[in-house]
């Protein structure tokens, strides 16, 4: 895994429709689960109610919330690419987002992205991105879609 550096724009459309590699592995644990729970007052059982969840959940186990691992989306793309020479980075979209399969807790997941497109906003750089979260060891993905970043590089 090796990270890919960029420090402007120019740099950045460089890569545009190119598939920018994957993420390490994250290991999902029952205690970001609650954490995450307690942050967003989201206390269903089928995140917190480990023994519930053996006997009435489809799953067998606690599961992630589907929005935690959205929140993974800048921690695990930092791991992909190294955006250096920034002002500010924003939170731009997500278009078409879709959860695909539950992930257990103690699953592994990683990012894959590809930079689908880089348009120049007044020297604002627009960047589209699709992302698949993948889960160790299961053919289906956690989700797939597409995320748009503003970088304001210096």
């Amino acid at each position: 895994m090796s990270i890919i550096t960029i420090s402007s724009l120019a740099e950045l459309a460089q890569h545009e429709g190119q598939d920018l590699g994957v993420s390490g592995y994250h290991t999902i644990t029952q205690e970001q689960i609650n954490r995450f729970a307690d942050a967003t007052l989201d206390h269903q059982w089928i995140h917190l109610d480990a023994e519930r969840a053996k006997t009435e959940s489809p799953f067998g186990a606690t599961i992630a919330h589907g929005y935690l691992t959205v929140s993974l989306l800048p921690y695990l793309w930092c791991q992909i690419v190294a955006i250096e020479n920034l002002k500010m980075q924003v939170n731009y979209e997500i278009e078409s987002l879709r959860f695909n399969q539950a992930v257990l807790v103690n699953s592994e997941v990683r990012l894959h992205a590809k930079l689908l497109s880089v348009k120049d906003l007044r020297g604002i750089a627009k960047a589209r991105i699709e992302v698949t979260l993948e889960i160790k060891d299961s053919k289906k993905p956690a989700y797939t879609g597409v995320i748009t970043f503003l970088y304001h590089f210096q």
